[in-house]
């Protein structure tokens, strides 16, 4: 059951919102554009702030989804997350876009704030403090998810919730490819 549930998992993460509204707002290939990923932000700097929001609003859904199936399935917190690294998995890496996806930070947080509603105040409260500290969306939306896994700790108190959850983010934080150093010498310089 489980196995099923991940495969499912795996291939409802193969949704690109991106690409999906790209094609129907504009009829363009939104992997063929700027920075040719389909996520969100290449979607709203591409097509506007309507498809910004139909894509971020989408990967999200796919999270929110995987958790809903979870739990009337009755599964545990445990194997839930473990299905929402396989719904990022699919979004990042995406056999039917030929493993070329987005980074699923949208889906991620779906995904742990359908979990539980008291990771909206996390997400949103950690975003603002570092957002302070480091501007831009990137770096602040990296720690934001990292709390949200550090919360998680706390609140399952289960070692295979958290490594399921670590694992996500450090998923989503390779899928970005961003020269750390760089970011970091451009905030000291600033």
């Amino acid at each position: 059951m489980f196995i099923l549930y991940y495969i499912i998992s795996y291939l409802i993460g193969n949704i690109l919102f991106g690409y999906i509204v790209g094609k129907v707002l504009t009829g363009k290939d939104i992997r063929l554009q700027g920075s040719k990923n389909v996520g969100a932000r290449n979607a709203g700097r591409l097509f506007g702030k309507k498809a910004f929001v139909f894509t971020f609003l989408g990967d999200a859904l796919k999270g929110s989804v995987i958790v809903v199936i979870g739990k009337y399935a009755d599964f545990s917190n445990a194997v839930i997350i473990i299905g929402m690294f396989f719904v990022c998995l699919g979004h990042i890496k995406p056999l039917l876009f030929r493993f070329k996806g987005g980074k699923g930070i949208s889906t991620f947080i779906g995904g742990m704030i359908t979990l539980d509603p008291l990771f909206i105040a996390v997400i949103l409260i950690s975003f603002l403090v570092f957002y302070f500290l480091y501007k831009g969306f990137t770096i602040p939306g990296f720690f934001a998810l990292f709390t949200v896994c550090i919360v998680l700790v706390f609140i399952e108190k289960n070692i295979l919730s958290s490594t399921a959850a670590f694992l996500t983010w450090l998923m989503i934080f390779l899928s970005h490819r961003i020269n750390w150093r760089k970011l970091i010498q451009l905030k000291a310089s600033n």
